[in-house]
C-alpha cells in the first residue's frame, strides 16, 4: 500500500527459467519438477489451465495446496497427512527456504519445485506459462493447441499487458484499496476495460485471432471468478458479469470447452477470498451463491466463427486424480 492508499502488487519474483536448453541450470525434463497450485487462486489457475491445454499432466505433474493460508504459507492440508506425497513437506515455504534461507518475499503461488532437491525453482507467474507453451514443447500431447503463436505474439503481449494491469491486477487495487479516492480509481480503471473488452469481443469470438490463445486463459481467470467473489468481496460492483452480455457470454464458452471449466473450484474460490481476507470480511462469512448453473447455459458464441484449438483437438477427459470434486463447480462442466 503506498501513501495515497493504492495497492501495489509485490512483484519481485524468482525468475529462474526452466528451459529446452537449461542455460539457468534447470533443462526441461519430465518428471523432475511438481508445479504447486492452488485452485483458488487465479495466477495458478492460468498454469492448470495451459498445462492441461498442451497435454503436460505426466511431465510435469501437479501438487494443490488448499484454499486457505496463514502468513506463513500455502498448506497440503488436502493430503493424507497434511504432506504433499512426493515433496514431503506440509507448507511450501519449506521449498521457498530450501531454495533461499533468508527468503523474504511472497509465497506464492503457482510455484515449480525441483524435485531432487525440494527448492523452488519459479513463481514467476506470467514467464512459466509461456513457457510451458514453447520450452516444454517436445512434451506436448499430439493435438495440442498453439497458444503462444509466433505471428500473433505482439498483440498478444499488448492485450495482456492491459488486461493485467486493468482488470487481472484491477481487481485486487480495488479490493485492497485504502482510500475511497484509490478505490474509485481502481473502479473506473477495471469497468472501462472491461466496457472496452466487450466491444472487442462482440464480433470476435476470442480475443487475438480466431483461436484460443494465452490472452485467452489470462482473462478468463479473473473472469470467472467475478460474480463468486470480486462483484462483492472487493466491490467492483457496477454491474455482474452475468449482467454483461459480451463478457458473460465469452466466459460460458470458454468455461464449457475442455481445459477451462472442468479446471475451476468454485468452494476453493469462495473459501480462499472470504476466509483469508480477514480485513475486508472479518465475520469469515462464506456466502452460499451465486447460482452457478448459469455457467452451463448456451452461449450462441460458435456463430462468430472461430476454431477453439486451431488445427488441434480438445484434451481429453481430466483424470480422475486431477478432477474437482462434485459440488464444486457445476455437474457437467
Amino acid at each position: 500500500m503506498n501513501p495515497g492508499g493504492e495497492y501495489s502488487r509485490d512483484s519481485r519474483y524468482i525468475t529462474t527459467r526452466i528451459t529446452a536448453d537449461g542455460r539457468d541450470g534447470f533443462p526441461v525434463e519430465p518428471g523432475r519438477y511438481r508445479l504447486v497450485v492452488s485452485r483458488a487462486c487465479p495466477w495458478a489457475g492460468r498454469a492448470v489451465i495451459v498445462r492441461r491445454l498442451l497435454g503436460l499432466e505426466k511431465a510435469l505433474p501437479m501438487a494443490v495446496a488448499g484454499p486457505t493460508h496463514d502468513e506463513r504459507s500455502w498448506t497440503f492440508d488436502l493430503d493424507p497427512g497434511g504432506r504433499d506425497p512426493v515433496l514431503g513437506i506440509e507448507r511450501l515455504q519449506e521449498a521457498y527456504l530450501a531454495r533461499d534461507p533468508a527468503y523474504d518475499r511472497g509465497i506464492t503461488v503457482p510455484a515449480i519445485v525441483d524435485v531432487p532437491t525440494g527448492k523452488v525453482v519459479t513463481n514467476d507467474f506470467a514467464q512459466i506459462t509461456i513457457d510451458l507453451s514453447l520450452e516444454w514443447l517436445p512434451h506436448h500431447r499430439v493435438g495440442a493447441p498453439a497458444l503462444y503463436p509466433p505471428a500473433l505474439r505482439s498483440e498478444i503481449d499488448a492485450v495482456n499487458e492491459v488486461v493485467y494491469q486493468d482488470v487481472n491486477n484491477g481487481v485486487y487495487r480495488a479490493g485492497f484499496a485504502g482510500s475511497q479516492e484509490s478505490y474509485t480509481a481502481a473502479f473506473e480503471r477495471l469497468f472501462a476495460r472491461l466496457d472496452w473488452l466487450s466491444q472487442r469481443l462482440e464480433g470476435s469470438r476470442y480475443l487475438v485471432g480466431d483461436t484460443l490463445t494465452e490472452a485467452d486463459v489470462r482473462l478468463f481467470t479473473t473472469l470467472v471468478r467475478f460474480d463468486a467473489v470480486y462483484h462483492g468481496h472487493f466491490k467492483c460492483n457496477r454491474r455482474k458479469l452475468s449482467e454483461m452480455p459480451v463478457l458473460w457470454a465469452y466466459a460460458r464458452d470458454l468455461f464449457q470447452t475442455p481445459g477451462f471449466g472442468d479446471t475451476v473450484d468454485f468452494d476453493h474460490i469462495k473459501r480462499h477470498y472470504y476466509l483469508v481476507h480477514r480485513d475486508i470480511n472479518p465475520t469469515g462469512i462464506v456466502p452460499d451463491g451465486p447460482d452457478l448453473s448459469g455457467w452451463l447455459a448456451p452461449h450462441d458464441r460458435a456463430a462468430l466463427g472461430g476454431r477453439p484449438f486451431g488445427d488441434g483437438t480438445p484434451p481429453e477427459p481430466v483424470a480422475r486424480e486431477e478432477a474437482v470434486p462434485d459440488g464444486h463447480t457445476p455437474q457437467s462442466a
